[in-house]
């Protein structure tokens, strides 16, 4: 068998990757630690590595891996912002990555930020639980007639679009590369003047990079909610904060954050969390954040491990690498 290493494993990635593996002929090594310089020594022996969103794949990284004699990077998400393709070029390791595991899945959860915001239905069950029916506060909003800004339209941003159309939203939306003819495309800054909604589903690069920031923000409507399920730094934090102070942002859906690699996916309910600013995120009323879970469903946990391993079985067998990253290749959306 050929050996992987696995890094900041969870219980549920073993759940999925073993009931697949010897299927696929792939030996895996479980590491609960993140992948950076100092834990990278561990995958001796192997020649893959299997990594995911808050590893950190920087150039010194990849020089740990290439001396340990690991061959492939396979990310296990769509994403790979958190990878120096550069480095890994000049390693002669290719990476491969999983580009599209369950859309669906991504979208339904936007909607589920949303409908939550906008009803405060998380606040209702913590008052009923204490036998306290009151409605005071709860007052919401239709979403039936609000306009819908979404920004990238991959399959999980035409999926989130195609969901809010059903529920009756107008829905705008941007992309350097429009790819659904049925979708009103139009200027960024014009869609954050229409919208009541605008939705980030775009990947993190240098063109993304804080593209919701002081100056848009002044752009938009007053009460406007933003969601974001992509990449946390698309967001430059202190500028929303403000502008939720300032009543200018009327809620915030975050089930990314941009420091969240130190945070996510771990429990620090016994510990004073080491962030103010993300304390102060959570300790605002109209603001919902989810720890980067919107993935987190049967089927798209089943398709990431049967694209991992696939993807791992193709290079070991020597086939045509269908998905992976070129250096130069440079994604315009979140698929």
């Amino acid at each position: 068998m050929c050996k992987a290493a696995f890094f900041d494993t969870k219980p549920y990635d073993k759940i999925y990757f073993d009931s697949m593996k010897q299927a696929y002929g792939i030996e895996i090594e479980y590491f609960e630690s993140k992948l950076n310089p100092q834990t990278a020594v561990m995958c001796g022996g192997a020649r893959a590595v299997v990594a995911f969103v808050n590893d950190d794949i920087s150039r010194e990284t990849v020089s740990v891996l290439k001396e340990n004699g690991v061959e492939v990077i396979a990310m296990r998400c769509a994403g790979y912002n958190n990878v120096d393709l550069s480095a890994a070029a000049e390693a002669s390791i290719p990476v491969v990555r999983v580009p599209d595991y369950s859309p669906h899945a991504v979208a339904e959860h936007t909607l589920a930020l949303l409908l939550t915001l906008v009803r405060k239905t998380h606040k209702a069950y913590i008052r009923t639980r204490d036998s306290n029916f009151s409605l005071n506060g709860f007052v919401g909003f239709d979403l039936f007639g609000k306009t819908l800004g979404v920004i990238g339209t991959g399959k999980i941003g035409r999926t989130f679009a195609e969901i809010c159309r059903g529920m009756g939203m107008d829905v705008i939306a941007y992309d350097p590369r429009p790819s659904d003819k049925r979708l009103e495309y139009v200027p960024l800054e014009e869609l954050f003047e229409r919208s009541d909604v605008i939705s980030l589903h775009c990947p993190l690069t240098s063109e993304t990079y804080h593209i919701i920031n002081s100056y848009s923000l002044r752009l938009v409507k007053d009460k406007v909610i933003i969601l974001n399920t992509s990449r946390g730094a698309l967001i430059d934090t202190e500028a929303l904060i403000e502008a939720i102070k300032t009543g200018k942002v009327g809620g915030a859906g975050l089930d990314v954050y941009e420091e969240e690699s130190e945070f996510f996916y771990e429990d620090f309910s016994e510990s004073i969390l080491r962030n103010d600013v993300l304390s102060r995120l959570i300790m605002m009323p109209n603001v919902l954040i989810t720890s980067h879970q919107a993935f987190l469903t049967h089927e798209a946990l089943s398709r990431i491990a049967e694209i991992t391993l696939g993807n791992l079985r193709s290079f070991f067998d020597g086939k045509p690498l269908e998905n992976e990253i070129k250096q130069n290749k440079k994604l315009l959306r979140k698929e």
